[in-house]
């Protein structure tokens, strides 16, 4: 009988995924490639090969050596729905599958890597985050994962993002170090890590979000991440925007569909950029309440005018005026 490790590591590390070396790299492939997924795919296939018969099906899973093309020493594809939707629940069930697979495919595996999913195209970060450790724990709680696993990676690109993880990990993993007792079980948590992870994914969507609506560019980064998102999660509220370059197929129902069931839209209307604009108009059409921001009072169009709008210099200055106004809003 084979013991298994005691301990399993959970780190966050700043990085490209294709340098990471580890035993394996977990991707998603959702019925295209995006980001990593992407990256990795284009050193992994030439034009030559059949890509299509290397792929996994939907909810399937294909491990791969890599010859070297990337660090790690294979990539494992996970089968998952399109993009759009591939929601909190979605991510959960994805890292869990990653453990579950390799138990099958690969059981000697000590250490897999990950990246983060759903940030990058638009879902709250640390609800994604969460729902990832989730699915892990998911695993490991049922003995479903590789009897010789040491250690979980998740690889993130953004120095910023790789920190902010670092400080959720530490804050629901002590030690980043999952505990296990000689009877396999994982040993507790504290109660409220257990409860957030235990709704986390599962709960996700009975959650009151706030719609960002912004152009998704890497100039407007600080404004989303240091603005508004701090103020939107510590309010209790989710915090999406989307990446409308992300997506193929019909992208603008999910964005109807998000702002439809928000519990608020925020606008940010600086450089007038017309899929903002296209947005606000929606939501007022679905009756959402909005908060507009803007940078500069001379970029709204005539359109806002009329409308209250909160004019911000600093992104400090931002934070703490959504702070006031979300604290208003739920007063009311």
């Amino acid at each position: 009988m084979i013991r298994r490790q005691t301990q399993i590591s959970v780190e966050i590390e700043n990085g490209d995924a294709r340098s990471i070396e580890a035993d394996v790299l977990a991707l998603k492939y959702a019925q295209a490639f995006y980001g990593a997924d992407a990256a990795v795919a284009r050193r992994l296939f030439d034009e030559e090969s059949d890509t299509a018969s290397l792929l996994p099906e939907l909810f399937g899973f294909r491990l791969l050596p890599t010859n070297n093309k990337v660090a790690a020493k294979s990539v494992l594809f996970i089968g998952v729905s399109k993009l759009y939707e591939f929601g909190y629940q979605e991510i959960r069930d994805f890292s869990r599958k990653v453990l579950d697979s390799l138990a099958i495919a690969a059981p000697k595996t000590q250490h897999v890597c990950l990246t983060l999913h759903g940030p990058g195209y638009g879902l709250d970060e640390m609800e994604a985050f969460e729902s990832e450790i989730a699915g892990l724990l998911d695993a490991i709680k049922s003995g479903n994962y590789p009897e010789h696993l040491q250690k979980i990676t998740i690889v993130e690109r953004s120095v910023s993002r790789a920190n902010r993880l670092l400080h959720k990990l530490n804050s629901l993993i002590p030690d980043g170090l999952i505990e296990i007792g000689q009877d396999g079980q994982v040993k507790q948590l504290g109660s409220k890590t257990q409860e957030r992870l235990e709704n986390a994914g599962y709960a996700s969507e009975t959650k009151n979000h706030v719609f960002v609506a912004m152009p998704f560019a890497e100039e407007m980064d600080d404004v989303f991440h240091y603005g508004i998102q701090g103020a939107v999660n510590a309010a209790g509220l989710l915090c999406e925007r989307a990446d409308l370059s992300s997506f193929t197929g019909d992208v603008m129902e999910w964005v109807k569909k998000r702002i439809a069931s928000a519990h608020l839209v925020i606008a940010d209307l600086s450089a007038a950029n017309p899929n903002v604009y296209l947005e606000v108009g929606y939501a007022w059409g679905c009756g959402r309440p909005t908060v507009l921001i803007c940078r500069d009072e001379s970029e709204l169009k005539f359109d806002v005018k009329g409308q209250r709008c909160l004019i911000y210099k600093k992104i400090k200055e931002l934070e703490a005026t959504l702070k006031t106004e979300l604290e208003n809003l739920k007063g009311n």
